[in-house]
């Protein structure tokens, strides 16, 4: 089964396509849809460029010409491992971006300029920087960003960013806890919903384990898996309507392992239609039983797994991006109809 490609006509009457794509001036990798109701169609894109100078690049689509355009282009120091917007759906916030690279970052979106709020760096006293594998914002309390690092360790920030709005006040940040998250580096980070949505995170590393924190109890952490051969696994997920879920992906790996926290440590689906290792996975923002993968196969695929515990056999929509590796999939918060992927120097946005 495809997505389909032609138009399709909304209320007004108007035509409305299926599919939007962007072109970037470089090769993309981390990507990320905005939040603010304000700001429907707006992502923010990192270059991938193997040299320190590298760009993020927020674009907005135009719904009466159904062109995207660049809004703003800021330089970043190293390619971004992950970007996000500030998750504040009702747009009482300041427009907030972070990035993690070498550090993390907060920025203040703006067209044409973007402007740097902020560097966040928990390494006063040395040359040496443990570059940030990703991060994850706090939806329940966007003053919490967690970072993972290669040094093994998790941070949970603290940020002030001055919730007035029309307030001109800068973004700051200090360390609310730091700890050794795994025996080796840490690749992902990623808030639970669980328990009110503010104190439970997750982290996968290259020790091969999915490990469960609770901020209010740090002195013990869950392992919910373990990869029997202790392959590296690089990205976690948790399901945005039911927080007894996870999804994890392995290096090179072509499936992805959907985890319930309840049966630790036994895959309750493993979804391997991949035919290359997956690089990305983005649950539903509306729906407990829909996920999206994309990997090197130049597939995304959308999958619904209420049947589980049997087995998932096949997705129920593919697409393929003919050009190249999809190497980044997101669905969008307030925008579930459409995912977003990029590969290459291209990004989509499909509807779904």
């Amino acid at each position: 089964m495809s997505m389909p490609h032609s138009s399709s006509s909304t209320s007004s009457g108007t035509k409305r396509k299926e599919i939007y794509k962007y072109q970037a001036p470089w090769p993309l990798y981390s990507m990320n849809w905005s939040v603010r109701p304000d700001k429907r169609f707006r992502l923010a894109l990192g270059s991938f460029v193997e040299e320190y100078n590298n760009k993020v690049q927020i674009i907005s689509l135009d719904e009466d010409t159904s062109e995207f355009t660049a809004k703003s282009t800021f330089d970043h120091p190293y390619p971004t491992t992950k970007i996000m917007w500030i998750p504040d759906s009702k747009g009482v916030y300041p427009d907030l971006l972070a990035t993690s690279g070498d550090y993390l970052r907060i920025w203040r979106a703006g067209e044409p300029y973007t402007l740097f709020e902020c560097v966040l760096n928990n390494n006063k006293n040395s040359d040496f920087c443990a570059p940030l594998t990703s991060f994850d914002w706090n939806e329940v309390d966007p003053n919490l960003i967690g970072t993972s690092s290669i040094d093994t360790t998790c941070t949970i920030w603290g940020l002030e960013t001055g919730q007035v709005l029309g307030r001109v006040n800068e973004v700051s940040g200090h360390v609310k806890t730091q700890l050794i998250a795994h025996d080796k580096e840490v690749y992902d980070i990623a808030f639970s919903r669980a328990g009110g949505g503010r104190d439970m995170f997750a982290s996968v590393g290259a020790d091969g384990s999915v490990r469960m924190f609770d901020l209010r109890h740090l002195e013990h952490s869950t392992i919910i898996y373990e990869d029997p051969q202790h392959t590296p696994l690089l990205r976690l997920a948790w399901n945005k309507q039911d927080p007894n879920y996870l999804a994890t992906i392995a290096m090179d790996a072509c499936e992805v392992i959907i985890l319930d926290v309840r049966v630790p440590c036994t895959p309750v689906a493993r979804l391997n239609n991949h035919r290359a290792c997956v690089n990305g996975i983005a649950w539903a923002p509306h729906s407990s039983c829909h996920i999206c993968t994309a990997g090197d196969d130049h597939q995304a695929l959308i999958w619904d797994i209420q049947q589980m515990p049997r087995a998932i056999e096949d997705p129920i929509l593919a697409y393929t991006a003919a050009e190249g590796e999809v190497n980044q999939i997101q669905w969008g918060a307030t925008q579930p109809d459409w995912i977003a992927i990029c590969y290459n120097r291209h990004a989509e946005i499909l509807r779904v």
